[in-house]
């Protein structure tokens, strides 16, 4: 008896990582256990629907996406959410049309984005300032 297909995902952004579980389905899109309809602040529910719009909805509508977001803060969580699904659905597709599709909207919903904040150093408040010294 074969299994079904399921695919494991994940995405990082800053410190927040996300991992979404994609298997056949009716287009249930879940994050932290919470529906992406409803999902609160708005801002980031349009962040992570950005790739469901971009594939259009014959893709995702077949599709039920189970996504677990931890660490960093709400907009780090989204486009961690939204780098999960995005990669999840060219997985699941293997469309090289979708991939023109994303990388062309916005290169960080395949790639991701690297920056993350500068750690603080000895001798100053903060990643680059010093204490301020005079000499008179």
């Amino acid at each position: 008896m074969p299994g079904k297909k399921v695919l494991v995902v994940s995405g990082k952004r800053k410190t927040a990582t996300a991992r979404a579980v994609i298997k056949q389905g009716v287009g249930k899109v879940r994050v932290n256990k919470t529906p992406v309809e409803i999902f609160e602040p708005a801002i980031a529910r349009e962040k992570i629907m950005e790739p469901l719009l971009q594939a259009g909805d014959s893709v995702w509508k077949q599709l039920d996406m189970d996504v677990k977001a931890q660490g960093g803060g709400y907009m780090g969580q989204a486009e961690a959410a939204r780098m999960a699904i995005a990669n999840g659905l060219l997985k699941w597709t293997k469309s090289s049309h979708l991939r023109t599709v994303f990388t062309e909207y916005d290169r960080t919903m395949v790639a991701g984005d690297a920056r993350a904040k500068e750690s603080k150093k000895v001798g100053g408040a903060g990643a680059r300032s010093k204490e301020q010294k005079s000499y008179r």
